[in-house]
């Protein structure tokens, strides 16, 4: 599996925007999360987010949240996911970017995270209520170990934070498209037409927008605007929730499908 910056490189080169579906782990259970991995990958994912279930999600909206909740309510641990990411990480051609909040970072030690994400197979890594200023550790980690930390550039940040986010992000900088949590939304904020640019004044990284991205129209959008990658969380874990298992992995694959055939 490649790193993020090289599968991005090679997106670039190729004229293509990258697709990067969200699920959470262990919603429904762990299992179908192994299967809904490979799915994705085999329908057009060109990087797939991981979210580790977690009891305060601040940045994730009710459907994200409800996820997490059931996914803890059935005891996933993250040493379940890790698991998990080990064993699927050499079937799939999609890296993987684990998404996770900082306290199971803090409780484990940095540096012992990181060397645990690693070893599992996972390339990248996002840490939402992680603030640049308090970063510095956690890159120092992650490039130690060979992974990728992204950061979050707010779409109420000033100039000057969006200059030093976009040098000290690691892979892709991720673009909130909104002011507030993750879910689905009716129309992508325009806001986002004109960060984009800016961010392109400053840095020649990638850029992957997210938040609020719930189909294939508002994805094409995005990438007519400039986008380097499109990010969808809540509107795959709703699909991958609804019916049964094979219900859900079945609607996730044609979603996933829909969405890269928007954005080639």
């Amino acid at each position: 599996m490649t790193s993020v910056s090289e599968r991005f490189q090679s997106l670039r080169q190729a004229g293509q925007c990258a697709l990067i579906p969200f699920i959470t782990a262990g919603d429904p259970d762990l299992a179908t999360t192994e299967k809904a991995i490979k799915v994705l990958d085999q329908a057009g994912a060109d990087f797939i987010e991981l979210g580790v279930p977690y009891s305060d999600p601040l940045a994730d909206g009710p459907t994200i949240q409800a996820a997490a909740t059931r996914a803890l309510s059935r005891g996933v641990t993250l040493e379940a996911v890790l698991g998990l990411v080990q064993r699927v990480s050499t079937e799939i051609t999609a890296p993987i970017i684990l998404f996770t909040y900082y306290n199971p970072i803090f409780y484990r030690g940095i540096d012992a995270f990181m060397a645990q994400v690693s070893a599992a197979g996972a390339k990248g890594l996002v840490i939402p209520d992680l603030p640049l200023e308090e970063s510095d550790a956690v890159l120092k980690a992650a490039t130690a170990h060979k992974l990728e930390l992204t950061l979050l550039v707010a779409p109420t940040s000033p100039a000057a934070r969006i200059e030093a986010i976009a040098e000290a992000s690691q892979g892709f900088i991720y673009l909130v498209s909104v002011t507030g949590v993750t879910g689905a939304r009716t129309a992508v904020a325009s806001r986002v037409e004109e960060l984009l640019p800016k961010l392109r004044s400053v840095t020649d990284k990638p850029v992957g927008v997210g938040f609020g991205v719930s189909d294939a129209a508002q994805a094409k959008l995005l990438k007519d605007w400039g986008a380097d990658g499109v990010i969808v969380g809540s509107a795959v874990v709703k699909r991958l929730a609804t019916g049964t298992p094979e219900d859900g992995l079945q609607a996730v694959k044609e979603f996933c499908q829909a969405l890269k055939a928007a954005i080639a």
